[in-house]
């Protein structure tokens, strides 16, 4: 799970460059092989090229030539809307050409997650439900608003959502020891792990190579990407060579880095069954100021390859920040029962409605208050001049206080 934020790439790579390199052995090599035809002009916001060609395209051509692929790997940036929106638009157009034959497998949930999925395209959990019993914030910690366009539509339209991922115990156990050092029951949950690949090596000594990090942190880190990589892999060829993915096509989003250049998860899936696949990936040309200080700047190899079969160039967005909070540190009440405030923010709502340290929280709206995401799911409906029924204990006394939600700074 690539939680690394999109790398500046010099303009090279925005297909604007041509630079020459030569070979071990002295050949000369004519122009550069992960941008073989480059634009002849920077590109825009939305314009999308064919990689090995250099061709612009539609959103449509791409959606056609993508379709007659098996498997569309989609590669995100976890953090801009821009990317996720791209996703939605990806899966809507292949649900357009394979209507009731598409399928989502999705990085950001483990197998062990799927009976949650299957409930959730059935329209049996509200998003509230969903998120607790898939313990969505423990598992990815990404602000679900990033994927609940891709979810609901998903949903909506019936589209089955596979879960790609390894479970967190097995990758903190890998990265922590080498597999010959883990337990029989560990080495049973791994699928085939090719630890050989250079080129996945390489990346992740770019990504690392300036950070201060050990040779052992290193190896630990390629063997839970390797893991990562391969338990997706696996994932996907089980779907294909099964029952339920005859006659079907995958569409597949991961962090950018598990796709681009294909060594990831394409080349690894392809290992266990060989069936055609299309690569698209986006890259930020527009970074505000605010987002250019949370880039890192990666040194990474020039691979023998191009990174994506369609780039698509985008703005690094913001998702759209509420104004609306409540205003308290909680933790839970004993024995689950409701929450205890630990702190109001001075001049905050809580402050307002007369809420006190020491208070416990049993409900909003009648909503019963059991855990965190009870709280912040509620207060996040709100919106500035709407109301809100708190239940409190305070010293073995209940009361009902008004909450009168306003933005912050009002």
């Amino acid at each position: 799970m690539n939680r690394f934020f999109r790398p500046l790439y010099p303009l090279a790579i925005l297909s604007i460059i041509i630079t020459a390199a030569c070979s071990p052995a002295g050949k000369q090599l004519m122009g550069d092989p992960q941008n073989p035809y480059p634009l002849q002009a920077r590109p825009s916001v939305g314009e999308i090229v064919h990689m090995p060609t250099g061709k612009v395209v539609t959103f449509a051509q791409m959606v056609a030539v993508a379709g007659d692929a098996r498997v569309v790997y989609v590669g995100e940036n976890h953090d801009n809307p821009a990317s996720h929106n791209l996703e939605l638009r990806l899966l809507q157009g292949l649900a357009q050409r394979h209507p009731g034959r598409l399928v989502l497998g999705m990085e950001m949930f483990s197998r062990s997650q799927q009976p949650v999925l299957d409930r959730w395209v059935a329209g049996e959990l509200d998003e509230k439900t969903f998120l607790k019993k898939s313990h969505w914030y423990d598992n990815w910690r990404m602000d679900f608003a990033y994927y609940r366009d891709l979810m609901n539509y998903a949903r909506d339209r019936h589209i089955p959502i596979i879960a790609l991922n390894a479970e967190k115990g097995l990758v903190k156990a890998v990265r922590d020891k080498p597999v010959e050092q883990l337990g029989e029951k560990e080495k049973k949950e791994l699928p085939e792990l090719d630890m050989t690949d250079p080129y996945q090596r390489a990346m992740i000594q770019g990504i690392f190579g300036d950070h201060g990090h050990g040779e052992m942190q290193l190896d630990g880190f390629v063997r839970a990407q390797t893991l990562w990589d391969e338990t997706m892999a696996e994932s996907v060829a089980r779907f294909l060579a099964g029952p339920a993915g005859k006659d079907k096509h995958l569409m597949v989003v991961a962090g950018g880095y598990h796709v681009e250049y294909g060594f990831g998860i394409p080349r690894r899936a392809f290992r266990r069954i060989p069936d055609s696949y299309i690569i698209i990936g986006g890259r930020e040309i527009d970074i505000p100021a605010d987002k250019q200080k949370e880039m890192m700047n990666v040194n990474l190899p020039e691979f023998p390859m191009t990174p994506y079969d369609f780039l698509v160039f985008l703005a690094y967005e913001s998702l759209p920040k509420t104004a609306i909070t409540l205003g308290v540190m909680v933790e839970p009440g004993h024995n689950g029962h409701g929450l205890l405030v630990k702190g109001v923010v001075p001049g905050s709502n809580a402050e307002r409605s007369g809420l006190k340290e020491g208070d416990l929280l049993e409900s909003l709206d009648g909503q019963t208050l059991a855990d965190n995401l009870d709280l912040i799911y509620a207060v996040r409906q709100k919106h500035a001049g709407d109301h809100g029924a708190v239940q409190v204990e305070r010293n073995g006394r209940k009361m009902k206080l008004d909450v009168v939600f306003q933005a912050a700074g009002s």
